[in-house]
């Protein structure tokens, strides 16, 4: 049966209605299907960090929008997949920058460095180390450094040296360090223990990686994913402790 071309569709009619705002309750079944550990309290929590700001009824109940609940997916997923705490994230989204992640370009925030979350199974890029340079805005002569003490590890291709996408977000940080004096020879202790728990997580995963079986590799891949996420996660909680000791707190 045809539509007459007089009567507007179900579809456009609710294409031109607003949205409903939903309840905690109701964001947190939505956004389940793509983060297992979301839950009320958490969201709750985020809420008190001032990452979110629904507006409440006047009995005090929140009510979220549909710009809340996108606002609420990007902090989860660069938590999950860039692995920055909160205070970043904060000021990321305070900044106004694009951001998009995996994949995805995103425009550089005003006066922040971009970071791109990069995945153990994302596709390479190989860039010389001109576009480098331009890239990050690096010296030569740090890069130089960074390879001597084997922080970046460039590839020779086709008689030209390349470096992947994950070389350049390395050099990228560490030239962020210079400028506050710490120096090439100083990241060592960060790849030193970014070599012991890779050979940890060799250790747990090793045989599936290997496997032949596409299934037994992909779950292996995707469990490689969550607990490098858990290690990183450990590791920010530990410097945290250390550093409001530190402080005096």
């Amino acid at each position: 049966m045809t539509v007459s071309s007089g009567q507007p569709t179900r579809a456009a009619e609710a294409g031109s209605r607003p949205r409903k705002a939903l309840t905690i309750g109701a964001v947190c079944k939505i956004l389940q299907s793509e983060f297992d550990d979301v839950s009320i309290s958490k969201i709750r929590y985020l809420e008190d960090q001032k990452l979110l700001n629904p507006r409440r009824t006047s009995g005090g109940y929140r009510l979220y929008s549909q710009s809340d609940v996108e606002r609420l997916r990007t902090i989860l997923r660069l938590q999950r997949d860039e692995f920055l705490p909160l205070r970043v994230i904060r000021q990321e989204l305070a900044s106004g920058g694009d951001l998009v992640l995996g994949d995805g370009e995103r425009k550089p925030a005003a006066g922040g460095a971009v970071r791109r979350a990069i995945l153990v199974d994302t596709s390479r890029a190989y860039l010389s180390l001109e576009e480098i340079v331009e890239d990050t805005g690096a010296r030569e002569e740090l890069i130089s450094e960074l390879e001597n003490f084997g922080i970046v590890q460039p590839e020779k291709r086709e008689g030209k040296t390349v470096y992947d996408e994950t070389d350049r977000e390395i050099i990228r940080a560490a030239n962020e360090l210079s400028r506050v004096g710490v120096g090439a020879r100083n990241l060592r202790v960060f790849r030193s223990s970014a070599d012991r728990e890779a050979n940890l997580l060799e250790a747990l995963l090793g045989p599936s990686l290997r496997s032949r079986n596409p299934e037994r590799r992909k779950e292996a891949l995707e469990s490689l994913e969550s607990l490098a996420a858990t290690v990183s996660h450990l590791k920010h909680l530990l410097l945290v402790r250390d550093l409001r000791r530190l402080a005096g707190e």
